[in-house]
């Protein structure tokens, strides 16, 4: 297949673009190039290279010509500094991917795979002793500054057991992030529902991996503490270091969009289907710090017990479905991948990226 890769010069799409290359597809690469987002010329992916905004829809629409499928991963990421950010996050995602989806409508291309979050869900999955399953509010910032980090149940107050999130949570994003990531959710849904065309949105857990960025507020938390590592520091862990997420290595991320560019044949016209892409290998964010730093020679991560408004505490994913639907299996382990990301290169310093 032909297919079009927004953002295919940043962390993610570049390896999709590689991943699309290795499987004998035809990757096409639309990226603004923006200097927020590549201060420096990156190097540009062995493809066919569209240097265009995903917002200039006369660019777009001649990037579609006879193009078969998107895979659609420019986007701005990240938590950000504060909501003043909010404007940017709402043009480049949600204004970006309507402009994209309505020139893919005119252009007779009907099948997309969006890069999701799962951000998304907010919090994830917690169990009450007495209360079963519950969803546990926004954590209150007088408890974050009195080092009460784990949310309780709603219900009694009790402490909550952790678990992992399907595809089938209700969403509950809690910052503008996540907020314009379901929005884009939704608007591929509505494409497909409209034009007959084929989404999937796969909803990323922590990515990580060599050529992230180094030295950005935007980035993840993987990204900050290989930044610090990199500048002789030592990385430094918010709250108790006890919070989860599932870190899910980059070639993993781009390997299940080849999966579902293959299966997209098989899913119903008009439809749109969720899929986690998560490791399966739930860690600590200090689990993750201390196997870096150790990787790297130090310096030993310092646990802050500060906090960020916005973060969650525990989030990991099921990925199940997308590995029993689609064939997809992670092949990078936890070890492995901190054993590289630790030595890898990462990219020039940037500040928030644009919608190229």
């Amino acid at each position: 297949m032909r297919v079009l890769v927004t953002g295919g010069a940043g962390f993610i799409g570049s390896h999709v673009v590689a991943a699309l290359a290795a499987e004998g597809h035809a990757p096409v690469v639309l990226d603004a190039l923006l200097p927020a987002a590549h201060p420096r010329t990156p190097d540009l992916p062995d493809a066919e290279f569209v240097r265009a905004d995903v917002r200039d829809a006369e660019a777009v629409r001649a990037a579609l010509h006879g193009v078969d499928a998107v895979c659609h991963q420019a986007a701005m990421v990240g938590l950000g500094k504060d909501f003043a950010d909010a404007p940017q996050y709402v043009a480049c995602n949600d204004l970006g991917s309507a402009v994209l989806l309505a020139a893919m409508a005119g252009a007779g291309v009907r099948r997309l795979v969006q890069a999701g979050s799962m951000v998304v869900y907010g919090e994830g999955r917690y169990e009450c002793r007495e209360h079963g399953v519950v969803r546990p509010g926004p954590r209150a910032v007088a408890d974050l500054e009195a080092g009460r980090f784990e949310p309780r149940c709603p219900r009694c107050g009790a402490r909550l057991a952790p678990g992992l999130v399907g595809e089938d949570a209700p969403t509950d994003p809690r910052n503008v992030y996540a907020t314009t990531k379901l929005a884009q959710e939704h608007l591929a849904a509505a494409w497909a529902r409209c034009v007959g065309g084929t989404a999937v949105s796969l909803r990323y857990h922590n990515v990580y991996g060599p050529g992230m960025p180094r030295d950005t507020p935007y980035a993840g938390v993987a990204s900050f503490f290989r930044s610090a590592l990199a500048r002789g520091e030592a990385p430094r862990v918010f709250e108790d270091g006890v919070q989860r997420r599932d870190f899910v290595h980059v070639r993993d991320v781009a390997a299940a969009n080849t999966a579902v560019l293959a299966g997209l044949g098989g899913l119903p016209e008009g439809g749109h289907a969720v899929y986690n892409v998560g490791s399966g290998d739930p860690r600590t964010v200090g689990e993750m710090a201390a196997a870096l730093a150790a990787e790297h020679g130090g310096p030993e991560p310092v646990v802050t017990g500060e906090f960020r408004l916005g973060d969650v505490r525990h989030i990991t994913a099921d990925s199940s479905r997308l590995r029993r639907e689609l064939g997809w299996r992670p092949r990078v382990g936890f070890a492995e991948g901190m054993a590289e990301f630790a030595r890898a290169g990462q990219r020039a310093p940037s500040t928030p990226s644009g919608a190229g």
